[in-house]
């Protein structure tokens, strides 16, 4: 079988650090986009526990490694490493995406362009209206910001397992943003009923429903949802929820994580190689791996 020997010694090395790392689905996108568009990059996987992170910083500028993504642990403890970050990823308090700028390494946020991309097209329903937030993480933090830079919600309801960490994400706002329209609840669904069912939009952005968790949700109580909604899960596997399968049953509008998760890998594409990622194709590309896999 002949094969397309693309590597060589111009091949600008793209990587993924985190811990464990085994669950992204980054290498398959960008490796898949880097093919669309013919540049002679690869992206590689890095399982970086938290103790070795500021040697394998040191390691990727030694190496010459044009960029990397950082998910979890990593995302808020690289920002110290960091000779510069972004305004949202300052705000939020978590780095996403590194640039290596010639030995200087800058950070950025683009979760938050994945949010803004998804909810676009509801940008004038959203505008002061109540939104609520199920979990209080480093996801939650981007859409947060999202919903009070971008899309002047009226008011942020933070929903959580922990009602203090919540609460902490509330006062972090207040301070942050100096906005103080945000209430926190703790996760009790049928106490939730009316706090769901009456926002226009309801964002989960904990682990809820992933998989091999399918029959997992943050409340599967039918009357959460209305019509009127807009019901959008950062989860990705599978590409719709017990969540969402059940806010679209009940005849609300519903947004897949599989759409931030291009949108954000695309804006991380955009600043290691100057390029724009083939959305479209890679989206389907996905799509299809998911489903048949």
């Amino acid at each position: 079988m002949q094969t397309q020997n693309k590597f060589n010694h111009n091949t600008k090395i793209i990587g993924i650090i985190g811990h464990p790392i085994k669950h992204s689905f980054s290498p398959l996108m960008h490796n898949l986009a880097f093919e669309l568009t013919k540049l002679n990059y690869i992206y590689l996987p890095f399982d970086v526990p938290p103790t070795l992170l500021k040697d394998s910083l040191k390691g990727m500028i030694a190496l010459g490694i044009k960029g990397f993504n950082v998910t979890i642990p990593l995302k808020e403890k690289v920002i110290p490493l960091l000779k510069d970050i972004s305004e949202e990823a300052n705000i939020i308090g978590a780095v996403n995406t590194i640039v290596n700028d010639e030995g200087v390494l800058r950070g950025y946020n683009t979760d938050v362009l994945g949010v803004i991309e998804s909810l676009n097209p509801y940008k004038e329903e959203l505008q002061n209206s109540a939104v609520t937030v199920i979990g209080a993480g480093g996801a939650a933090r981007s859409v947060i910001y999202a919903l009070i830079r971008h899309f002047k919600v009226e008011r942020i309801n933070i929903v959580n397992r922990t009602e203090q960490i919540a609460e902490s994400l509330k006062e972090y706002f207040s301070t942050k943003m100096l906005f103080n329209n945000i209430k926190a609840y703790p996760l009790m669904p049928p106490d939730l009923v009316n706090t769901f069912n009456s926002s226009k939009l309801i964002v989960n952005t904990t682990s809820m429903g992933m998989f091999p968790d399918i029959d997992d949700a943050a409340t599967t109580i039918p009357e959460s949802f209305n019509k009127e909604q807009i019901v959008f899960d950062v989860v990705y596997t599978p590409i719709k929820t017990k969540l969402l399968k059940l806010a679209e049953s009940r005849g609300a509008r519903i947004i897949t994580g599989l759409r931030m998760f291009v949108e954000q890998g695309a804006k991380s594409f955009e600043l290691w190689t100057g390029e724009e990622m083939p959305k479209d194709e890679i989206y389907k590309a996905i799509e299809s791996y998911l489903i048949n896999n």
